[in-house]
């Protein structure tokens, strides 16, 4: 089955669910804050409730290049179904937890099993496929998160029809049960670059043991003696900075700005931005791939025309105090960032080879998270403080230094890097 033509296709939409998993079982703790707030008191300060998104953020980051690293020397297969098990056991066993300082642990634990899944993944999706159909493929596996975004957003409807206990309970359930329809299906290839074609093939176990014992600090070395690469870190790390406050704090911000209970908030936020973001990365991914054909630069293109959409859309995200202000502005910027997000990985590939691309991913994700962990404790201060809008507003000037340098610097010369 791994060899027919249609494999490659199999493995996103098999994929697709482990991203739909991954953000539905982070996503739920945003949504459902009213409800759990009620039987742990501590979650009623804003900024503790800041501290539980940020510890997930922080171990999340600082797993993510140690996770590209193992992911380029072992069997990606395991690793995927290994993350997604334990992950979902920490979500199941949330809906037990007490105390604030049960569920600020648990959420650590979470950090490390959720980050080995996307380098993982997403150098599988790349090496399963070719230029011409990369940035789709990374676009619909991308589709999955904005999924796994929009259902986490009913955690809060759950929580308040049930429990939030049962929410955690039943959606880690899922995840658990899906590990083992992977091990069933889930096939890893190893890959190198046909030079004539830009295409992955198929390694002999001699050439991946030669990969797996490379030299960690020589990958290392490789990866920051690229100046493109630190420009990739950079413009992958800034618009992190507005794409994890909109996950942590748009349901608090349409909660606020509209004077409306948490459980319409929750859905209402989560699913305008999936419905656009799930719009923007097809259409980001589509044109990419055909722009890429003409233009050495069209993914680089693509994600800039994502990049800049997002800038407005912030200022009205956090100015706007009407529903059709918050709407459209979350509309465009989900559009944008999906457009944005479907590039990131296969811009890469034009800058580094298929053996470093995991631990390049994971370092990307680090940087990424990191300014994640640090936008979400600002923004929860924000919060209590009454000025989560303007700040909101204010991540719109670190977007446009984002896109100005990836316009200028970023000039790749193939679709698939070739290591000399």
């Amino acid at each position: 089955m791994s060899k027919s033509k249609k494999y490659p296709w199999i493995v996103v939409a098999l994929l697709w669910v482990v991203a739909l998993l991954n953000y539905m079982d982070r996503q739920m703790l945003s949504t459902m804050k009213p409800s759990m707030q009620i039987d742990i008191q501590e979650l009623q300060s804003a900024t503790n409730f800041g501290y539980l998104m940020a510890i997930f953020l922080w171990i999340y980051g600082f797993m993510s290049p140690v996770s590209g690293m193992i992911a380029d020397r072992l069997n990606r297969k395991w690793l995927i179904v290994g993350s997604l098990f334990v992950w979902s056991a920490i979500t199941f066993a949330m809906g037990f937890a007490k105390t604030f300082d049960q569920l600020y642990w648990l959420r650590a634990l979470m950090g490390i099993s959720e980050a080995l899944y996307i380098p993982a993944g997403l150098s599988l999706i790349a090496d399963y496929h070719s230029s011409k159909t990369r940035s789709l493929a990374v676009g619909i596996h991308m589709t999955g998160l904005y999924m796994g975004q929009a259902l986490g957003g009913f955690g809060a409807t759950i929580a308040a029809e049930y429990s939030w206990q049962n929410a955690f309970i039943s959606f880690g359930l899922i995840g658990v049960v899906y590990s083992v329809v992977l091990i069933a299906f889930l096939r890893d290839k190893s890959a190198v670059v046909d030079s004539s074609e830009g295409l992955q093939s198929t390694t002999s176990k001699e050439s991946k043991h030669s990969i797996n014992r490379e030299s960690l600090f020589k990958g290392f070395a490789t990866l920051f003696s690229n100046i493109s690469f630190w420009v990739i870190l950079f413009y992958f790390a800034v618009p992190s900075l507005p794409g994890w406050g909109v996950k942590n704090w748009l349901p608090t911000l349409f909660s606020e700005n509209l004077g409306i209970e948490m459980s319409q908030a929750g859905p209402l936020s989560t699913i305008t931005i999936a419905a656009s973001s799930f719009v923007g990365v097809i259409f980001g991914g589509i044109l990419s791939d055909k722009w890429v054909q003409k233009n050495i630069r069209g993914r680089v293109y693509t994600s800039a025309i994502g990049l800049a959409m997002t800038i407005p859309a912030l200022l009205f995200l956090g100015l706007g105090h009407s529903m059709i202000h918050l709407i459209g502005a979350v509309f465009f910027f989900g559009f944008g960032y999906g457009m944005f997000d479907a590039n990131n990985m296969p811009i890469l590939c034009q800058f580094i080879s298929s053996k470093h691309r995991a631990t390049a991913y994971g370092l990307m994700n680090m940087t990424g998270v990191f300014a994640g962990a640090f936008i979400t404790n600002f923004l929860g201060k924000s919060s209590d403080a009454g000025s989560l809008g303007k700040d909101f507003a204010m991540m719109a000037i670190v977007v446009i230094i984002a896109l100005a340098l990836q316009l200028l610097v970023l000039r790749p010369k193939q679709n698939d890097f070739i290591e000399a």
